[in-house]
C-alpha cells in the first residue's frame, strides 16, 4: 500500500468482522478466514476502508477468542496463518487495510506464559501475572480469603485460588483469563515483540481490547453497593477505581508507540477500547502530540440504558440523554483527539433494536436514520457486520438459547439475587452479546447463507426477509443507504473535517446538527422516533441541495418529519 498522511483515518470507515459469525468456508458451522475471503468483494462494494478483525488467534474459546493461548498462530477453528496472509493480500488488493484485535490486558490460562507462571512461586514468569496470598487471617480457598473483594466483569470474584501454590491470581474477566502484570518490563517487551511480528506480516494496526485496564493503581477493597457497571456490587467490590485509567497507562502506551510504531511508515491505525473513560482522559489518550493511540472507544452512550445496578439493571434510554452524551464527546474532542463512532459491536445488542425500532414497519427507516446520524458526526464510523442490512436482536426465549459466557453467568447471578426466571431473561434479552453474534445474513437459505452445516448459533429467523442478497437488488434498501453514506464521507471533505454544532438539543424526537468546513455547511436532520415530528430551522435551508434522498419538504423553516425520516442537505 502507498504511504498516506497519518490522519487518513479521518475520512475512513471501519467494518468489524466477528469471524465466528461472518461466513463459514468449510461447513463445520463456525465462521472462518476462508469464509471471510469469499466475501471480501462485499466489503469492497460497500466501500469500507478498514476491516477490524476480532480475534482469530489460538484459543480455548471460553470467551470466543478473547482468551488467547498463542499470539503467534491462528486457531484451527478459523484456518491457518497462510489463510490469514491470503486475507491480508485480498484486502490490500482492494485498497482495504486489516486491523487485528489485540488482547493484552489478559491471556488465556492455557497460554504458555501462564502455565509457566503457575508452576510454582519460584517460576521465572511468576511475576508476569498478578499473584497474591490469601487475605491475612484467612485460609486460602475459603469465602472471603481473596486478596481483595473485587468482582469480575463475568460474575463472581476477580480472584481464583491455586491450591498448588497457595496463592490467588487476578482475572478481571473469566477465571480462564488471568491478567498480565504490565509493571513487569519483560511482559511489556514480549507484547511489543509480538506486535512488531504482526506488523511485519502486513497487518495495518490494532484495536486494543480494554487497554485502559493494563495499569493497576493498587490492590485495595472496592466499594460495595455503588455503580459497578458490569460488576454486581451487591456482592463484590467495584475494582474500577483501581484498574481503569491507572497511574502508568499513558506511560505504557507512549512506550508502546516508541517501541512498535514510531519508526514505521505512515498508514497504521491504533484504536484503544477504554471503558469508563471521561472526555478529559480521552483527550490525553488521543492527543497526537502525546503519541499514544489514534482514537478510543468510549462507553458512555451505550451505558445510558443501565441503571444503578449496572448493565443488567435495564432502564429506558431517552433521545435527550443520547444527544447530550454524543454532543459532549463531539465538543470535548473538537480541538484535540478524535472520536470513534459506533452504536453496535460484538459486545452490544443490535443497534436497530436498541436505539431504533425493529418492527417490520420501521426497521429499515430506523436503521437508515441511525446510520445517517452516526456517520455524519465528526469521527471515524464503525460498521458492525450486519448493521448494513439492519440486522436485529435474536429471539432469545430461554437460557438454553444463550452461548455467551457473560450472559450465561449473568443469568445465574440474577437468579441468585432473587430475580425470577422471566425477570432474568428480560434483562438478558435487552443486553446479551449473543444478539450481535448470530450468523451474518447473506441470503434467504436455511442458515442465511452462513454455512452448509449446522451453525454454532442459530440464524435469526428474520433472515428470510432481511439479507444481503435481497437488499443488493433493492436500491432503496438499508444496504444501499450505507453505501451512499460511506461514499459521502469519501467525497465531501466537510463530513470528515468539518466542525460540529448540535441543534435543537432539547427536542425529544429530532436529532439535528450542522457540519461546517470553510464555506460549506452540511445540515443533518433525523426524526429518531416512531411518531411524526415537527421542527423549525433557518428558512434558508428550504431550498438547499439535498445530498441523500428525502421526502421532507420544509416550508418557511418548518419541517414535518415522518417517523424515522432523515434529511441531509448542503450549502456551498
Amino acid at each position: 500500500m502507498s504511504e498516506t498522511p497519518r490522519d487518513w483515518w479521518k475520512s475512513a470507515v471501519v467494518y468489524q468482522v466477528y469471524p465466528r459469525s461472518f461466513a463459514d468456508g468449510d461447513g463445520d458451522g463456525v465462521g472462518d478466514i476462508p469464509g471471510i475471503r469469499a466475501h471480501v468483494d462485499h466489503l469492497a462494494w460497500l466501500g469500507v476502508d478498514v476491516v477490524w478483525l476480532s480475534p482469530v488467534y489460538r484459543s480455548p474459546m471460553d470467551d470466543n477468542g478473547y482468551d488467547i493461548s498463542d499470539y503467534h498462530d491462528v486457531d484451527p477453528l478459523f484456518g491457518t496463518l497462510d489463510d490469514l496472509d491470503g486475507l491480508i493480500a485480498d484486502l490490500h488488493e482492494r485498497g482495504i487495510r486489516l486491523v487485528m484485535d489485540l488482547v493484552v490486558n489478559h491471556t488465556s490460562s492455557s497460554h504458555a506464559w501462564f502455565q509457566e507462571s503457575r508452576s510454582g512461586r519460584d517460576s521465572a514468569k511468576r511475576d508476569w501475572y498478578w499473584w497474591r496470598p490469601p487475605r491475612e487471617g484467612h485460609v486460602g480457598g475459603e469465602p472471603g480469603a481473596e486478596p481483595t473483594n473485587w468482582g469480575s466483569a463475568f460474575s463472581g470474584p476477580a480472584w481464583t485460588y491455586d491450591p498448588d501454590s497457595g496463592e490467588y491470581y487476578l482475572h478481571l474477566f473469566a477465571p480462564s483469563q488471568p491478567d498480565l502484570n504490565w509493571e513487569n518490563p519483560e511482559v511489556r517487551e514480549a507484547v511489543y515483540s509480538m506486535m512488531r511480528w504482526w506488523l511485519d506480516r502486513g497487518v495495518d494496526g490494532f484495536r486494543m481490547d480494554v487497554i485502559n485496564m493494563i495499569s493497576k493503581a493498587g490492590l485495595e477493597d472496592g466499594e460495595l453497593g455503588g455503580p459497578g457497571g458490569p460488576i454486581d456490587t451487591t456482592t463484590h467490590g467495584d475494582p474500577g477505581p483501581f484498574v481503569l485509567n491507572g497511574p502508568r497507562v499513558h506511560e505504557f502506551l507512549q512506550e508502546m508507540h516508541r517501541e512498535v510504531f514510531a519508526d514505521r511508515p505512515a498508514g497504521l491505525l491504533t484504536v484503544g477500547e477504554t471503558p469508563a473513560t471521561s472526555v478529559e482522559e480521552a483527550r490525553r489518550y488521543t492527543d497526537p502530540e502525546r503519541r499514544e493511540v489514534d482514537m478510543v472507544f468510549q462507553f458512555e452512550h451505550v451505558d445510558l440504558d443501565s441503571g444503578p445496578g449496572g448493565k443488567w439493571d435495564v432502564v429506558p434510554m431517552s433521545l435527550l440523554d443520547l444527544k447530550a452524551s454524543l454532543g459532549r464527546w463531539q465538543e470535548g474532542l473538537a480541538d484535540v483527539g478524535w472520536n470513534s463512532l459506533y452504536l453496535g459491536n460484538h459486545d452490544q445488542p443490535r443497534s436497530v433494536s436498541r436505539f431504533g425500532d425493529d418492527s417490520p414497519e420501521y426497521r429499515a427507516a430506523s436503521a437508515k436514520a441511525l446510520a445517517t446520524v452516526l456517520h455524519l458526526h465528526r469521527g471515524t464510523p464503525y460498521v458492525y457486520q450486519g448493521d448494513e442490512i439492519g440486522m436485529a436482536n435474536a429471539p432469545l426465549a430461554t437460557v438454553d438459547d444463550l452461548r455467551d459466557i457473560e450472559s450465561v453467568n449473568a443469568h445465574r447471578a440474577l437468579l441468585a439475587r432473587g430475580a425470577t426466571g422471566e425477570e432474568a431473561m428480560a434483562a438478558i434479552r435487552a443486553k446479551s452479546r449473543d444478539h450481535a453474534r448470530t450468523p451474518m445474513q447473506w441470503d434467504a437459505d436455511e442458515h442465511a447463507g452462513f454455512t452448509t452445516g449446522t451453525p454454532w448459533l442459530p440464524a435469526n429467523p428474520d433472515h428470510v426477509e432481511v439479507n444481503v442478497a435481497a437488499q443488493r437488488e433493492d436500491p432503496d434498501s438499508v444496504l444501499h443507504h450505507y453505501r451512499a453514506l460511506i461514499a459521502l464521507r469519501h467525497d465531501e471533505p466537510v463530513v470528515a473535517h468539518g466542525d460540529f454544532t448540535m441543534l435543537l438539543p432539547d427536542h425529544p424526537q429530532v436529532y439535528a446538527f450542522t457540519r461546517r468546513l470553510d464555506d460549506v455547511v452540511l445540515l443533518v436532520v433525523a426524526n429518531l422516533s416512531s411518531q411524526p415530528a415537527t421542527a423549525r430551522f433557518d428558512p434558508t435551508w428550504d431550498d438547499a441541495e439535498p445530498l441523500l434522498a428525502t421526502t421532507a419538504h420544509p416550508t418557511a423553516g418548518t419541517w414535518s418529519l415522518t417517523p424515522w425520516e432523515t434529511a441531509v442537505l448542503i450549502r456551498r
